[in-house]
């Protein structure tokens, strides 16, 4: 297994505080902007937004592949991720992220496995590892009557 991974992406400026970002790897650029309360635009995904998304969306692949690996079936997984920006003498950098993750299980005696393999999605995103913002997961683990998810692997 290599040891080294690259990933490249482009940003161009389309105008003041606001541009598209790009990769040869997805086909489909995304407008970006810097926040409302910095004076970019509303209604784009701003650089808070994509680094908030980079560790609920590792979070979200982790856990789900752990769970692959695990033979953990489960209904579904919804996160969400809160990530609160501060300004100190240094100036404004995120503190820390919460992401609040939903889990429903297909059966009761999974939640302990569960409980085990959210926990070890938290030690192990290698994003949420790469930061310095504080990460705090707060879980909710239930059990419906549905059918399982299907994993694409």
């Amino acid at each position: 297994m290599d040891t080294r991974h690259r990933y490249i992406v482009r940003a161009r400026a389309t105008r003041v505080r606001s541009g598209v970002i790009e990769s040869k790897a997805v086909p489909q650029p995304i407008k970006f902007s810097a926040p409302p309360e910095f004076q970019g635009e509303a209604g784009v995904w701003t650089p808070e937004d994509f680094f908030v998304a980079s560790v609920v969306t590792c979070f979200v692949s982790t856990f789900s592949g752990m769970s692959d690996l695990s033979k953990l079936s489960f209904v579904s997984l919804e996160v969400e991720a809160e990530g609160i920006l501060e300004r100190d003498a240094s100036g404004w950098k995120f503190t820390e992220i919460k992401l609040r993750p939903s889990l429903k299980l297909t059966q009761e005696k999974d939640r302990e496995r569960a409980a085990r393999i959210l926990e070890k999605a938290e030690r192990t995103c290698l994003i949420a590892r790469s930061i310095s913002a504080k990460l705090i997961v707060e879980a909710a683990v239930s059990v419906a009557e549905e059918i399982p998810m299907p994993l694409a692997g």
